[in-house]
């Protein structure tokens, strides 16, 4: 797509009122995963012991993206993973992005509930507004995958998740330059494969 640069000033005002509207629309999206994860713990929170755990992933706070998980027993070797991320800053010009990301996933364990060796099958929706390579990419994505992981048992409460997952996500987004023009851009879908989830989680267990 060809795009002339725009100076007028109604176009810094056009970016300024989306930008607002994206960050409004974030926080509206995000209670409503607090909400629901505030109604989860409470039906959950006379579960059985030993079934019901909340969980957070390092590897995102590494680059300064709250995240939190719940984890509850739905059978004798399986479990149901709920994680979600929001991310509504950047800490760069470039090579940075705004997002927020649900991955729910159903757990196999091949000894028992939050010990040892379990598989997963998972799903991801996400939103976000990135910044790579001077361009920004603003959009969403949608798919699942598969998930290898081992927990190890650190306390009676506490334990350390290591897994990695990998499969598919459809992405549809609008690209522009980072320039300061709310029309130079293009409407674009790609289809990706490859890892689709990796985490250091640190999990305690009621």
């Amino acid at each position: 797509m060809i795009c002339i640069f725009n100076t007028d000033p109604c176009c810094d005002h056009a970016i300024s009122d989306r930008l607002a509207e994206n960050i409004q629309a974030n926080l509206r999206n995000m209670r409503k995963v607090l909400l629901i994860v505030t109604l989860l713990c409470g039906f959950l929170h006379t579960a059985e012991a030993q079934h019901f755990a909340i969980k957070t992933n390092s590897l995102y706070w590494a680059v300064l993206a709250p995240n939190v998980g719940i984890e509850f027993g739905v059978g004798r070797n399986m479990t149901m993973d709920l994680s979600g991320v929001y991310k509504p800053w950047n800490l760069r010009n470039d090579n940075d992005a705004r997002l927020w990301l649900v991955q729910p996933e159903l757990r196999y364990w091949l000894c028992e509930p939050f010990e040892g060796h379990f598989f997963g099958v998972h799903l991801h929706g996400a939103q976000y507004y990135a910044y790579f390579n001077q361009k920004i990419y603003d959009g969403y994505l949608a798919g699942g995958g598969i998930t290898y992981g081992y927990d190890w048992i650190l306390s009676p409460h506490w334990n350390l998740e290591a897994l990695i997952g990998i499969g598919y996500a459809r992405l549809w987004y609008k690209q522009r330059p980072n320039l300061p023009c709310a029309k130079c851009f293009s409407n674009k879908t790609e289809n990706y494969f490859g890892p689709t989830k990796l985490a250091l989680t640190v999990t305690y267990l009621f």
